[in-house]
């Protein structure tokens, strides 16, 4: 269908107007031309080709001539304008243009010439009955393609995934005595954060020769001297039955058996730590022992054998089976072989055996020497321990910014077999900045001791640990923007799903978690954020147990505290708040003080009170509560003296009530 291209008289090129008609025959030649029956494309390109090429009219003589109103009937299709200044526009057939006179910016219309349908006679006549309206201008093709071109620009909008997003990183900052750090990072997001503290040093995993100091029949355990200013907890279960002071059938379970007949106080024991000391609380001890290696845990005492669950193929437990049988471990020594321990060879595993063996007879040899309290085995330290327990081969580049650390890392990974260290390369860090701050790592770690961790949508998630339990708060925030209530709601559980098993590795929070999630009202939204908590944590090396959202919106999370909290070892508690986050207003403060100074002059034979405030807090006093003052100090015949000082913390204060 042929589009309307008719303009308005002020938009015309070169000043055409309807005054100018110089080939009104021209033009009823051309509108009698298109009222006829349109034939064929090839027809009408025939018929052009046998008339021959026409040339283009002048842009004067593109104009039809408007006789005026009243006068003789015009032919079809031809636009007739009433009398005044304004001409009353009709439409017509569109004429033929040349493309060169065409205004900027307005298409040319074919014509029938160039191979178009044409309007049907009876639709023409339609078409010079309405009035005139603004000429509709087509889409053209190119934005069509701008279009599809627009649409496949959208994912390049998003960062593109690449190889390198997922890349592990193991960053080493060790050139401080005082303190060493390890992150591990994945696309520059850090997943797992580790420090130790000359003042906060790891304990767990220390074997020790320790004395019984105290055995309670209500408790079912008993505390043990091991050398440490606070005495261990040893439950009865984690005594081992070598330690019994009668002998017991071998059938008989401790529970059925008081501790008070088993074990007596001063009995020497070898106990390891498998929870540090927190708060009040001491160090959480065990008789029966292990060894962690690189591939196997070794189990002195025990006669139990196993396979890490995690490795799932049952064609590689069978291969490691035959392999720990052809390895001599003598009776009475059980172990675990650990995840680590897939695709090894019998060399390798045999040398860990080897090794942790000889460890063992080490502690033995020490533990009939020494006497009790002593250490008899320390754990290595942290960069080892994370080596041994947390390397992967999916660790692509290791970054040491100290010699000793980085030979440590060389040696470790020598021992490992060609599979697990192929594609791992250890480099020392050599930049002007240092490691952690070349890598935007510093902020992040500051994100951990924070109790609010903001969200990408605009919602967060707010922490709060206490002795024994952590509870988690989810807020939604700006992440209701541009969507629905439903939809925002779940967007916000999900991403707290997800960043809440995060940072409970970061943070090594344990014991009972409780995460109050956006209540939802669709129970599928609700098996999505479950599902999503379990997910992500299977990343967690420590034992998880979850429970379903309740009606409530609460989630309840066990998870096994793998150590002390990073925070203990480079926080404090506050002295000024003792741990509570706030202290006392100024005003609250010296009403405090004030009642005190009122209590004490009335005692007899005060004659004067020199009272040492904070600056603030004595200048309160001096200036809201001088009259009172006044009245105390006539009253009881007393003289008050308050003295500002300024280096004087906000909860402190000294009040002396002299008696000369």
């Amino acid at each position: 269908m042929t589009n309307d291209t008719t303009k308005p008289t002020d938009e015309r090129p070169n000043g055409q107007g309807p005054e100018n008609n110089g080939e009104e025959r021209s033009i009823l030649s051309r509108v009698s031309k298109w009222l006829k029956k349109p034939g064929k494309p090839g027809e009408e390109e025939g018929q052009s080709a046998g008339q021959g090429s026409r040339p283009a009219a002048p842009a004067s003589d593109r104009t039809a001539s408007v006789p005026a109103s009243g006068g003789p009937s015009q032919p079809e299709g031809e636009t007739t304008s009433p009398t005044g200044s304004k001409p009353r526009r009709r439409k017509r057939p569109p004429r033929r243009r040349s493309k060169s006179a065409k205004p900027e910016g307005q298409q040319t219309e074919p014509s029938g010439e160039e191979g178009q349908t044409l309007p049907a006679p009876a639709e023409a006549k339609r078409q010079t009955a309405t009035p005139a309206r603004p000429p509709r201008q087509r889409q053209p093709r190119a934005r069509k393609d701008a279009g599809s071109g627009k649409e496949a620009a959208k994912p390049s909008e998003s960062k593109p995934v690449t190889k390198g997003d997922s890349t592990l990183k193991l960053l080493i900052n060790t050139d401080e005595p005082e303190e060493c750090r390890l992150v591990l990072l994945e696309g520059g997001r850090v997943e797992s954060f580790y420090v130790e503290t000359v003042s906060q040093a790891q304990t767990k995993g220390n074997i020790y020769k320790g004395r019984v100091t105290a055995v309670e029949a209500n408790l079912q355990a008993a505390f043990i001297d091991y050398g440490t200013e606070k005495n261990g907890f040893l439950p009865f279960g984690d005594i081992h039955p070598e330690y019994y002071a009668n002998e017991v059938a071998a059938d008989t379970h401790w529970k059925d058996l008081p501790i008070q007949d088993v074990l007596s106080k001063g009995q020497e024991v070898l106990v390891e730590v498998v929870k540090e000391a927190s708060g009040n609380k001491g160090a959480t001890l065990t008789t029966y022992l292990s060894l962690p290696g690189r591939y196997l845990v070794l189990m002195p005492g025990s006669d139990s054998a196993g396979i890490s669950r995690k490795i799932e193929s049952e064609e590689e437990r069978n291969k490691l089976r035959e392999m720990i049988e052809s390895v001599n471990i003598p009776e009475g020594i059980g172990y675990i072989i650990r995840t680590a321990s897939q695709e090894i060879t019998k060399t390798a595993l045999a040398q860990d055996v080897r090794y942790l063996l000889n460890l063992w007879n080490e502690i033995k040899k020490r533990g009939q020497i020494e006497k009790a309290p002593a250490l008899l085995h320390k754990e290595q330290n942290i960069v080892s321990r994370f080596l041994r327990d947390h390397f992967t081969s999916e660790i692509a580049e290791i970054l040491v910014d100290a010699d000793e650390a980085l030979e440590q890392v060389n040696n470790f990974l020598e021992l490992l077999p060609a599979a697990q260290r192929k594609s791992t390369v250890a480099k020392l860090h050599k930049g002007i900045q240092p490691l952690f701050h070349q890598y935007h790592v510093e902020k992040q770690i500051e994100q951990i001791y924070q109790p609010t961790v903001p969200l990408h949508s605009g919602g967060s998630i707010v922490i709060n640990p206490t002795e024994a339990l952590v509870a988690i708060d989810v807020n939604s925030g700006r992440t209701g923007k541009d969507k629905s209530f439903e939809d925002a709601i779940f967007l916000a559980n999900m991403e707290a799903a997800e960043e809440l098993s995060r940072q409970l590795r970061l943070r090594d929070l344990g014991g009972l978690i409780v995460v109050d999630f956006i209540d939802m009202r669709d129970s599928k939204h609700i098996r999505e954020v479950e599902k999503k908590v379990r997910d992500c944590m299977k990343r967690d090396k420590a034992k998880v147990d979850f429970s379903k959202i309740s009606k409530f919106g609460l989630m309840q999370i066990s998870r096994q505290k793998m150590a002390a909290p990073v925070a203990v070892g480079s926080y404090r508690v506050c002295p000024h708040c003792e741990g509570r986050g706030m202290v006392r207003s100024v005003e609250t403060q010296a009403l405090v003080h004030f009642r005190h100074i009122q209590t004490g002059v009335t005692r007899k034979e005060i004659k004067r009170v020199v009272c040492r405030l904070p600056m603030e807090v004595a200048q309160y006093i001096l200036n809201k509560k001088r009259a009172d003052l006044i009245e105390l100090e006539q009253e009881h015949q007393v003289e008050i003296n308050i003295i500002p000082e300024a280096t004087m913390p906000p909860n402190e204060s000294k009040i002396d009530f002299l008696k000369e």
